[in-house]
């Protein structure tokens, strides 16, 4: 069978409203396996999945292996450290001779653009994009969506601010892609310095304010400042980003109408977002962390050609 995504997900940029709201709808019912006693559905038994992560990662890393493990699916884990990419094979080498192995998929997070969609086109493995440098992060913003949906049932024509560091960040792009395939408004709150020059061309409204964002949207979603990115002179210091931009409760207090909290961690607690509205009554971050699973579950399940009517059957275990 084919899948209906393609061989490879890569971004959303390129995926139609149909296909994200596809992946949405399967990984609805692929979320109760993580509720039950035994975890595990053997939907992707015998299939081989190699995570190749060249930058650093806890969440999105062990959210994939979750995943591939309640899928029944052999996972192996390959760092650049300690392999031989440290010893200098490229990236079009490791992939090869990984497949020479005979894999299944790649599961690759990369600190180069594109670097997804080049290994993609030179192998035959399916191939997941787990954040390419400055690019997409496509399965973190489906998951932002998925929380979004299960609270507002949908987005269109709700308004969605993303706030902090727009310029190094990839789950920003993959939000506002994916936000405004499904009828939301966007916007992006920031300092200039922290904002693409082209922002105005992902047609996305700008606020300077982070008061102006929170009576504007119903949901916010922060980010963290990206520091190990910065070679210095984007904010004065992280005590002044906190006073001019940061989410603190007194600031929400003032809004007029009740707010959504996002973020896609790690945290920079104190600094981008307060304690007391990171573990506050509307925060939903916990609620991401939980659909990250679903929603890559229901990626690896629809590249695999899978049928989306099988996810019913998927979910009991058939």
């Amino acid at each position: 069978m084919t899948s209906p995504l393609g061989k490879d997900l890569l971004g959303l940029e390129k995926l139609t409203a149909e296909q994200i709201g596809l992946i949405l709808d399967t990984a609805e019912p692929l979320k109760e396996i993580s509720e039950r006693t035994i975890k595990k559905v053997p939907t992707l038994r015998g299939a081989t999945i190699v995570n190749l992560f060249f930058e650093a990662s806890t969440r999105t890393r062990i959210s994939f292996e979750f995943a591939e493990k309640r899928m029944s699916a052999d996972t192996v884990n390959v760092a650049s450290a300690g392999s031989s990419i440290s010893k200098g094979e490229t990236l079009v080498d490791t992939a090869r001779n990984l497949e020479a192995m005979k894999i299944d998929m790649v599961v690759i997070r990369h600190n180069s653009s594109g670097a997804a969609q080049f290994l993609a086109e030179r192998i035959e493995s399916n191939v997941i994009n787990a954040g390419d440098g400055t690019h997409e992060h496509p399965t973190q913003g489906l998951l932002d969506l998925l929380t979004l949906r299960q609270r507002w049932g949908s987005l269109k024509g709700r308004k969605v601010c993303i706030c902090g560091d727009v310029l190094h960040s990839r789950v920003a792009r993959s939000n506002i892609w994916g936000l405004q395939k499904l009828g939301a408004e966007v916007a992006v709150c920031g300092p200039r310095s922290l904002l693409p020059s082209a922002i105005g061309e992902m047609g996305v409204t700008v606020f300077d304010r982070i008061e102006q964002a929170i009576e504007w949207a119903d949901a916010l979603n922060v980010l963290r400042l990206q520091l190990e990115r910065m070679e210095g002179g984007y904010i004065p210091s992280l005590r002044e980003y906190n006073r001019v931009f940061g989410v603190t409760r007194e600031r929400l207090d003032r809004a007029p109408k009740e707010i959504l909290i996002m973020h896609p961690g790690p945290m920079n607690r104190g600094v981008e977002i307060d304690s007391d509205v990171a573990d506050g009554p509307h925060s939903v971050i916990l609620d991401q962390v939980t659909n990250g699973v679903a929603v890559r579950m229901a990626v690896l399940y629809l590249l695999a050609g899978n049928s989306p009517r099988l996810a019913e059957a998927a979910k009991g275990g058939v």
